[in-house]
């Protein structure tokens, strides 16, 4: 696996890194050793996911790392990027991550037993600074536009395109080298292979490809 680049693929909230096995076998099929990683969303912090995937990411043999996240996932590989600079980090890709903010995520916060859904890892993304990963790193933006998903139901005011639990706007991040929003909802992403395509297409040459 030396000779081979990796994609990390790291799940979002409630769910485990099986649910990223469609996006992790089209990706594979680009030529990278593709792997999905789970984690306890509910039960760590930000940081201790963080620091739990470097400690997996040093046990790869692979030339480069390099990176989707899905949703919170996306924050857990910005987090890890703070402290994690030993690493052989190549390009990064967060899909539906909510680097702004989130607007349904405030909202669900504020109902009975909120908090406790939404478990410790976004509960300390609230209460801190955004992640600010170093500056030298490639990282490309995904965000739909089909809004239909859970995040309507707790925020059915959220503003702006949207793919149903994260807006567009949220997706943004002033490090980022690329964004590019395709028509697909925020659960839809983990099937879509649009995705996987421009995944692949942003890792192999550092933009997302374009109509023309």
């Amino acid at each position: 696996m030396a000779e081979q680049e990796a994609v990390i693929l790291v799940h979002g909230l409630w769910v485990h890194g099986v649910v990223m096995a469609p996006l992790r076998r089209r990706i594979a099929r680009c030529g990278y050793h593709a792997v999905n990683y789970s984690y306890p969303s509910m039960r760590l912090t930000l940081t201790e996911n963080a620091d739990r995937l470097a400690h997996y990411c040093r046990s790869i043999a692979a030339v480069k790392l390099n990176f989707l996240g899905h949703s919170l996932g996306g924050l857990v590989v910005l987090r890890m990027l703070e402290f994690a600079p030993d690493l052989r980090v190549g390009r990064i890709v967060l899909a539906g991550t909510p680097c702004g903010g989130s607007f349904a995520a405030q909202r669900l916060a504020r109902l009975p037993g909120g908090r406790a859904a939404l478990g410790r890892s976004i509960s300390e993304w609230f209460g801190r600074d955004r992640p600010q990963p170093p500056l030298h790193h490639d990282i490309g933006v995904i965000a739909g536009s089909v809004g239909i998903g859970l995040g309507r139901l707790v925020a059915p005011d959220m503003r702006g395109p949207n793919d149903g639990v994260v807006s567009v706007a949220e997706t943004r991040l002033p490090e980022m080298r690329d964004h590019i929003v395709l028509k697909v909802n925020h659960t839809g992403m983990l099937l879509s292979g649009a995705v996987a395509r421009q995944v692949c297409e942003f890792i192999r040459r550092g933009a997302f490809a374009r109509e023309p």
